[in-house]
């Protein structure tokens, strides 16, 4: 038990030590080295100093393999309702990136939908799957078109430090995560000065972006999302039905076309460089009813399917003559919550 407690202090001590000692004053890497190798021939196996001094400080490639993909697997099925596409390739597709070891390119998922359909939500939940901190983690970067990049006389500049913020993290990182959020909204050309990071080259001046995950957000496309959704439904076909091959060629084509898209003619589509092209469904009020549940149990109330009822009934719902699909998605549920609950 005392040499069990001596290993535990040695260990905690590699771990604090960077965060007691000032700047440069301890190397951590070489004093880890000696400590855990006295600790292993102390009591071989007992601890591990990369896992422990991960449980304390937030560590590149935190989650791996299985344990992403069952926890990116669990959440979707939990939360994402009406998406039957979105769950099956996004799982599927990031359980393999992250299980190839010797990928040829980083991987680039391009969500399409109209808001409110879980766009956002799902990029949330693949960078929480991968990394604790989710959003907040140091490895995962989100830009917003409207923030960001919002004069178009800019563009220039906002090429070279989109290009060097990058560069700069995968360096740090090589499994970071670049959110762009609203690149229906993007200028034209711009995204494309990230076409040599998303290309099958194994370095850039040294650095590997293989392991990168790029993930664009986009209302871009949900016309043509809807129009085949619709088809189904007046065909007498449900949703689930729908196959990624019945919509992922003609999506990719409307974006590619879509002069307000920062998607516009884009290299990185003209070069088969996204990998998916997600489309995110309309949500029915069935789906929106889903939604107002799973909200109501995470304020901690009991469920009262009056008020699920009368907050579904109050969005608005399109085509104006079926009134099938709500035209905000599931995006006020939480606001118009607040109304029924102090």
């Amino acid at each position: 038990m005392k040499l069990r407690r001596g290993v535990l202090r040695a260990a905690l001590l590699l771990v604090l030590l960077p965060l007691l000692t000032p700047a440069g004053a301890v190397e951590p890497i070489s004093l880890g080295l000696a400590i855990a190798g006295a600790a292993a021939s102390a009591l071989t196996g007992f601890i591990s100093y990369p896992r422990l001094y991960c449980y304390f400080r937030e560590c590149c490639l935190h989650r791996h393999d299985q344990r992403a993909a069952a926890a990116l697997q669990g959440n979707l099925d939990k939360k994402l309702f009406g998406q039957h596409l979105v769950s099956k390739v996004v799982v599927k597709a990031v359980r393999g990136f992250l299980n190839n070891t010797n990928a040829k390119k980083p991987l680039a998922l391009s969500l399409h939908g109209w808001t409110g359909t879980g766009k956002n939500f799902v990029s949330k939940i693949v960078a929480e799957s991968i990394y604790k901190r989710g959003l907040q983690s140091k490895y995962v970067h989100q830009f917003v078109a409207t923030l960001h990049f919002p004069h178009a006389h800019s563009i220039s500049l906002y090429k070279d430090q989109l290009q060097s913020w990058i560069r700069g993290n995968v360096s740090i990182c090589p499994r970071s995560i670049f959110i762009f959020d609203e690149m229906d909204k993007m200028h034209a050309g711009l995204i494309d000065s990230i076409k040599p990071f998303l290309d099958y080259y194994e370095l850039l001046d040294g650095v590997s972006y293989r392991q990168a995950i790029f993930i664009f957000l986009s209302n871009a496309g949900a016309e043509k999302i809807t129009e085949v959704a619709l088809d189904f439904w007046r065909n007498g076909r449900t949703r689930e039905d729908i196959q990624l091959t019945d919509i992922q060629n003609a999506l990719s084509v409307s974006v590619f076309n879509n002069k307000n898209s920062g998607f516009w003619h884009s290299t990185l589509i003209d070069r088969n460089l996204i990998d998916y092209f997600i489309p995110f469904l309309p949500l029915e009020y069935k789906h929106v009813k889903m939604c107002v549940r799973v909200e109501i149990e995470s304020r901690g109330y009991t469920v009262d399917e009056d008020i699920v009822s009368r907050i579904a009934d109050e969005m608005t719902y399109f085509p104006r003559e079926e009134r099938i699909y709500s035209d905000k998605g599931c995006k006020t549920v939480d606001a118009k919550l607040d109304y029924y609950y102090d």
